[in-house]
């Protein structure tokens, strides 16, 4: 595994009405294997996960913010 994740892990839940956005929760992190071929991915310790995992590449934080 490189030292950095590519992407971060998340459960979505859907919203309670219709129409409205899911809540996202970042649950751990994904590093590619080396063929391109799939991911590890690690939940972060403590975390009890169910439903859908969503893995995405993350955003560029904006440094002046914490």
């Amino acid at each position: 595994m490189s030292s950095k994740p590519t992407h971060r892990a998340y459960v979505v839940n859907q919203p309670k009405e219709d129409g409205g956005k899911g809540f996202w929760r970042e649950v751990g992190a994904a590093w590619p294997h080396k063929d391109g071929d799939g991911f590890d991915i690690v939940i972060h310790e403590g975390i009890s996960v169910y439903g859908k995992i969503v893995c995405r590449k993350p955003k560029e934080k904006d440094e002046s913010q914490p």
